[in-house]
């Protein structure tokens, strides 16, 4: 779904604020002081200054409504105007604000005789949806919610339960409330079935200053949503908040004790997050507005500073002993008249998906059709890793891989436009060319490592093999073996340079010049006395008896095929990579036969196993 705004209504809308003063409750006050607060017209109220009484602070609103105001009237002019705009998809509030004991329950539920605004605005969303044209085209729905925030818990009035809801807001910065029942409505009858045992459930008390006083704050939505019959099925969905606050308490005049301290407490917090949200909208400098500091503001985020057409009807008593409530009350109502809303269209419209093609490969595998191509050249250079050795790089050349993307990408040209396939078939020529080439190598290769094998035994025949006697095996290809992995085939001998000194050998006996007879001398020359040093140096193997020898040998030999990494560690001349070494070969080629396999492990050369030899004996003589 695709959330768009109308361009249309991007006006900006100021909350309205009215005032209503009630009528005196039984009697005027004992001492006959008369009323602390009276209006001068529609518009304008004053209320005498307590610093000095001969003063007067005076107060001008959008509306006034006078102790002789009847519900209708309070409706119609205040109300009633912003009622159309949630037909539209936009959202509406209205709340009651003011002092303990001032009328806002009456003014938002009245009684069965007098209406409050919650009835008759819910009346008048029903008729308006039935004025509407059926030709428009648009289908209407309407639901409602209606809970309560008591001691800062969001309580569920339609299905009572003890259970704090939370709040959340989704992405396009709407507050919802997950868990909270939804009722759909079709009449105001079936409004009504719902809306009055419901009402029952909210937490009442007797104060000192109301019989019935309201201990939570009791918030109904009402929910409309018009669908489109035609495409594109738009879907436009509007809100109507109708909000009756718990008034704020002194708890010196209404003698709280116990829980209903501790419930004035939660509702004066609440009201007083309220004033910090206004103050911090006014500023206009507040890096951050105090939404989130009660779960009141958080749920009121939307008709103050937000997206809301909202109205706040103001409550104040004319009694001198509600005078400071009620001077709070209107200054507060001055500071909420200031506040600018930004309503807009909620409107959805569903988008098509298209299809995406996809190769069969690709469907077998389940969807691997867009795998990240990071992922694709891991596991390339984890393969090219694993065929290091020559056989495996020979086999490397021609795995299925790359004949699988020429499939795949011959595939792909028959699904394209007919203005890519020219694009598509060079594509095609290149990979073939490729692929050929890559075989001529692997054939150039093949021959060359043939050749270096048959050279390499008939220098075993040749009389020179003993001056450059090596106890490494000659260079020739390994079989690769198809049940081992690709790194254990690429454990080949390093080429040293007595692997290639019979290729020169060979060249030198199949030409008879004197030249070449003379540079044959100075080469054994050379050779000869790294020969010597070594028969030096193996010659404190026959200052020892036969059978200390052969046991030293033994006990070495019982190391490298049965110890652990430590006890080959403990070997002299034997570090932590060398052991390592010894450890994978081991656990390849299975025990070592005798003391001179250990040249075959890797960097192993004659010279460092003498050396380690030497080394070895000598320390298990000296213990």
């Amino acid at each position: 779904m695709n959330v768009v705004a109308d361009g249309g209504n991007k006006k900006t809308s100021r909350v309205r604020v009215a005032v209503r003063l009630r009528p005196y409750m039984d009697k005027q006050d004992e001492k006959g002081e008369g009323p602390c607060v009276r209006g001068l017209d529609s518009q304008n109220l004053e209320i005498i200054n307590w610093r000095n009484a001969t003063e007067t602070v005076k107060y001008h609103f959008d509306v006034f409504h006078g102790e002789q105001t009847t519900q209708q009237q309070v409706f119609l002019s205040s109300v009633k105007p912003i009622l159309p705009h949630i037909l539209t998809g936009q959202n509406a509030s209205v709340f009651a604000y003011g002092p303990t004991g001032a009328g806002k329950t009456h003014t938002m539920l009245g009684s069965s005789e007098k209406p409050g605004v919650i009835p008759r605005a819910v009346q008048e969303v029903f008729n308006l949806v039935k004025a509407k044209d059926e030709d428009e085209g648009w289908d209407y729905n309407i639901d409602m919610s209606y809970m309560e925030i008591y001691n800062e818990k969001v309580l569920d009035l339609l299905s009572p339960s003890a259970q704090d809801l939370p709040i959340r807001e989704d992405k396009d910065k709407n507050i919802f409330i997950p868990g909270l029942t939804r009722t759909t409505i079709s009449s105001f009858s079936d409004f009504d079935k719902h809306f009055v045992p419901a009402s029952l459930n909210r937490t009442t008390a007797s104060t000192k200053l109301n019989q019935r006083s309201s201990r939570s704050h009791a918030i109904l939505l009402i929910k409309v949503v018009r669908t489109e019959r035609s495409l594109p099925h738009r879907q436009q969905t509007g809100k109507l908040y109708l909000v009756d606050l718990a008034g704020s308490e002194d708890n010196r005049r209404t003698g709280n004790r116990g829980i209903r301290l501790k419930e004035s407490g939660a509702i004066n917090l609440s009201l007083f997050t309220l004033s910090k949200v206004v103050d911090s909208l006014n500023s206009g400098t507040a890096i951050r507005v105090p939404y989130r500091d009660s779960k009141l503001t958080r749920l009121l985020q939307d008709s103050l500073g937000g997206s809301a057409h909202s109205v706040m009807i103001t409550n104040i008593a004319p009694e001198y002993k509600y005078y400071f409530d009620t001077f709070s009350a209107l200054n507060f109502a001055a500071k909420s008249k200031l506040i600018v809303n930004k309503p807009f269209t909620r409107e959805t419209v569903a988008v098509p998906v298209l299809p995406v093609k996809r190769t069969r490969e690709d469907q077998e595998a389940g969807g691997s059709g867009n795998e990240p191509q990071k992922k694709k050249q891991k596991e390339e250079r984890k393969s090219e890793q694993d065929g290091s050795s020559p056989s495996a790089h020979f086999h490397s050349l021609s795995e299925p891989s790359v004949m699988d993307r020429l499939i795949a990408l011959e595939k792909l040209m028959m699904s394209c436009q007919d203005k890519d396939r020219i694009t598509m078939l060079k594509d095609v020529a290149q990979s073939r060319k490729e692929i050929q080439e890559l075989k001529e190598k692997q054939r150039e290769f093949e021959s060359k490592a043939l050749l270096l094998s048959r050279l390499a035994r008939e220098k075993s025949s040749t009389k020179e093999e003993a001056v450059f006697k090596n106890n490494t095996a000659p260079l020739q290809r390994k079989q690769s073996n198809p049940t081992k992995p690709n790194k254990q085939q690429a454990v080949v001998q390093p080429l040293q340079v007595s692997q290639l000194q019979p290729l020169q050998q060979l060249a030198v006996c199949k030409k008879q010049s004197v030249c070449v007879k003379k540079k044959e001398k100075k080469l054994s020359d050379q050779v000869e006395p790294p020969d010597g040093k070594e028969n030096a140096e193996n010659d404190w193997e026959f200052q020892l008896e036969t059978s200390v020898l052969e046991l030293s040998r033994q006990k070495i030999l019982q190391v490298l095929n049965s110890g652990s990494l430590k006890e080959l560690k403990g070997l002299q001349q034997i570090g932590d990579k060398k052991a390592k070494l010894i450890l994978g070969w081991r656990e390849i080629h299975g025990h070592f036969t005798k003391l001179e396999d250990l040249l075959k492990v890797e960097g192993m050369t004659a010279k460092r196993f003498s050396s380690f030899m030497k080394a070895n004996i000598l320390s298990a003589m000296g213990k």
